[in-house]
């Protein structure tokens, strides 16, 4: 099983990785959701996204409906690989999953240099019912149309609608079922929320820095639930990740000045806005 699907290779282009970011997306979501990412990082930089049990290459796979496992999954997959510094990227339930796989890595004596979490609210705040996985497949197909989660034509393929909403659903139940550690993160942290997402309040998400007790940021970018995704979001927060790598690979001797892109000249600074929407992922 391939828990770690590769976007772009690296080592076909004759280039040595020097850091990876692993990222983890949305609830029912593929390794090709973080695909605008890729040419926002250098050459040198991995991208590794989850590509968890139920979807993609491990489609006939049993869904995995708990946290637990499907960190352990993660952890033993990034255990394998040559140690390089890293980030870990979370996008919605991914935020949960990265959180918790932080906290596994640390444990074991690998953190990584960057958490980033993005559409989420944090863990003091639980889920409550009624349950998204526990609703009717109409229910749930009328809650994705809602947040922009299925595209509208797909909505119609029964086969497809049959294949994403076994993983969505899955997803959902480990998301829904999570409770709060007792303990946090010593990793530094970015939050990252969206005025216009419909479904979590963007200010809540400064309550992640009740989940690490290392350097904390909260920012507001624009475009939905699924902002982390668009292009411009992608550049904006790869920056802060290339920062956080960066001094990683000085303090690991790889090199004295790896990036062949500026991270801090043209960074635009996160907008921090008031909201009213409600949380329901």
């Amino acid at each position: 099983m391939t828990w770690l699907a590769e976007i772009g290779d690296a080592r076909t282009r004759g280039v040595r990785p020097r850091a990876r970011v692993v990222a983890v997306p949305h609830a029912g979501g593929w390794p090709s959701a973080f695909r605008p990412w890729r040419p926002e990082l250098p050459a040198d930089v991995e991208l590794l996204v989850a590509q968890l049990p139920g979807r993609g290459a491990r489609g006939g796979e049993p869904v995995v409906d708990r946290v637990a496992p499907l960190v352990a999954g993660l952890a033993g997959a990034i255990g394998e690989l040559e140690p390089l510094p890293y980030a870990v990227v979370g996008h919605s339930f991914g935020s949960v999953i990265g959180y918790e796989l932080t906290k596994e890595m640390e444990a074991r004596g690998f953190p990584p240099e960057l958490l980033v979490v993005s559409g989420r609210q944090a863990p003091c705040l639980p889920s409550e019912p009624p349950f998204l996985h526990q609703g009717s497949d109409d229910e749930l197909l009328a809650h994705l149309g809602r947040i922009g989660g299925i595209p509208a034509e797909l909505a119609e393929r029964a086969d497809f609608v049959a294949a994403a909403l076994r993983t969505i659903r899955a997803d959902l139940a480990a998301l829904e079922t999570y409770r709060r550690p007792l303990a946090g993160t010593r990793v530094p942290m970015i939050a990252l929320g969206a005025p216009d997402d419909p479904i979590v309040m963007h200010e809540r998400m400064n309550l992640w820095s009740l989940e690490t007790t290392g350097g904390f940021t909260f920012g507001s970018l624009s475009g939905g639930h699924f902002f982390l995704y668009q292009q411009e979001n992608a550049r904006t927060v790869a920056r802060d990740v290339l920062d956080a790598l960066e001094s990683g690979c000085r303090r690991n001797d790889l090199v004295s000045d790896i990036w062949d892109i500026p991270l801090t000249s043209s960074r635009r600074p996160f907008a921090v806005a008031a909201s009213s929407e409600r949380d329901l992922l």
